[in-house]
């Protein structure tokens, strides 16, 4: 007996095949092998085909079929977890009306301030937890604004991951979890906002119909079985975005604790039991997996956007003699704290939420011609981004958000000794590393879905810690330093 799970991410389509049993992955796949494209028609906006997370979901399918030789009829149920805050709108066929608007593009922030201002900042929180920003419900009235013939023809929106679930049944349905993340959820009537569609001016038969984030949510289709080469009639049993998954992957459900991921784009996720909101909306709040209007339970997001893309952008462009992750990391390492006054902004990766939506680039500080090497930028790069996330913990503290562990994946910067360790001593936290991903997690919470776990502790039996990270005492004091330096820096670029 098997779980299939799913992570449509920014970069690529990962499946985990995993014995429902023992909780171990029998084969997985990355498709495609290089990162697909995001697409910038203009300077901050950002684009992907969802027919292309399509094609890397079924390619990405078959070759875990072709690898593990499990019969199909097997799996028992499918899980997904998805990029969040994107936009993709169908017709009455299904058929994609335009490119998916992604998380990091950030056209529709004037639009999000906009409805901010027209609903009351104030309001907004106390309904929504968050400002509309530059999230889903932004992203589709710009569409009305600027595209009102897409517009006209529209008959559902979906996040990405509800595309890829009515791809495999049909269906066009969303979750709570889904419709908070985009901002179209009011948490005071436990309904779709209707201040938010009112203030958009947002027809609400245009939003999906909403499901249990666990619990059979759709069946697979004849022909999207015979495209995947999977069962007919087989479940998709859970669905959830990125974080709040990557939260649950690491068996975080319950309020304080927190998650950390530092993919594409950096994350600290804390769970909370009541409404928490950061009065300028630099951190947002999400429901959970497992929220209920009965028992909430909360996810405070801090998401930085320049984490592992920066460093991707520095393999690809800096790193020298094709240099991979594992060099790059050795090289930064023999460079001491703080990069000997080097500093970098990862801010380049679109609007930041932290820097209340500006987007004000990446940009390196403190060079000195007769003394960094490509080391330094690597080991700034590194640091800039621990002391970005950091910054936002510092958003995070005044609400009341208690650091003291954090559970991460072990994979993307965290593989990296020098960042789990920075991360570590800058935060004053321990941290925690676990065999597990966003597929996995997905894996998880299909079984859960489908009734196969009876419990959250069944479904983690399996889950093990790999290391566990303690601040370093020998270097508080340099790093304390290092940040207070990079902290005024950012504070005089960003005003």
């Amino acid at each position: 007996m098997y779980l299939l799970g799913y992570d449509a991410g920014t970069s690529s389509i990962k499946a985990t095949l995993m014995d429902a049993r023992t909780q171990a992955p029998v084969a997985s796949a990355t498709c495609p092998k290089k990162e697909m494209p995001i697409l910038a028609p203009q300077p901050g906006w950002a684009e992907q085909h969802p027919e292309d997370w399509w094609k890397n979901l079924v390619q990405a399918t078959a070759e875990i079929l072709n690898t593990s030789g499990v019969n199909p009829a097997e799996i028992k149920a499918i899980g997904i977890t998805y990029q969040m805050h994107g936009l993709v709108c169908v017709d009455k066929a299904h058929r994609v009306l335009r490119p998916s608007i992604i998380w990091c593009d950030s056209r529709a922030v004037p639009v999000g301030a906009a409805a901010t201002e027209k609903i009351g900042p104030q309001r907004c929180l106390e309904a929504m937890l968050n400002h509309p920003g530059n999230f889903t419900a932004a992203k589709l009235r710009w569409v009305r604004e600027n595209e009102p013939g897409v517009y006209a023809k529209i008959d559902k929106i979906m996040l990405p991951g509800d595309y890829l679930a009515m791809r495999m049944t049909d269906r066009l349905v969303t979750t709570v979890s889904g419709l908070s993340e985009g901002i179209f959820w009011d948490f005071r009537e436990n309904a779709l906002s209707r201040v938010v569609l009112e203030a958009m001016e947002i027809d609400a038969t245009l939003i999906p119909e909403t499901v249990e984030t666990f619990g059979v949510q759709g069946e697979l289709t004849a022909t999207a079985a015979q495209e995947l080469g999977l069962r007919a009639g087989t479940p998709i049993t859970y669905r959830a975005g990125d974080q709040p998954n990557n939260a649950f992957s690491l068996n975080v459900l319950d309020p304080g604790e927190v998650a950390a991921t530092a993919g594409t784009s950096g994350v600290v996720y804390g769970i909370g039991d009541k409404p928490a909101y950061d009065t300028q909306s630099r951190v947002n709040t999400f429901a959970h997996v497992n929220h209920t209007a009965q028992t909430p339970r909360l996810g405070v997001l801090l998401c930085l956007n320049g984490t592992g893309i920066l460093n991707s952008w520095l393999k690809h462009n800096v790193a020298a003699g094709g240099d991979d992750y594992p060099e790059m990391n050795a090289a930064a390492a023999a460079i001491p704290v703080g990069a000997e006054g080097l500093r970098i902004l990862p801010f380049g990766n679109g609007a930041e939420r932290m820097l209340a939506n500006r987007n004000i680039g990446a940009s390196l500080h403190g060079l000195n011609f007769n003394v960094h090497t490509r080391a330094h930028v690597l080991r700034a790069a590194q640091e800039g981004i621990v002391f970005a996330l950091n910054y936002g913990l510092d958003i995070m503290r005044q609400m009341g958000v208690r650091v003291q562990t954090v559970r991460a994946g072990k994979a993307n910067m965290f593989l990296s000794p020098l960042f789990a360790s920075a991360f570590a001593t800058v935060t004053g936290s321990t941290v925690e590393l676990y065999n597990t991903d966003g597929s996995q997690g997905a894996a998880r919470g299909a079984g859960l879905g489908a009734g196969i776990y009876a419990s959250d502790v069944e479904a983690f039996a399996g889950l093990k810690k790999l290391d566990t990270i303690k601040p370093d005492a020998t270097t508080t004091e340099t790093y304390a330093d290092a940040y207070d330096v990079w902290k005024s820096t950012i504070e005089d670029v960003s005003g």
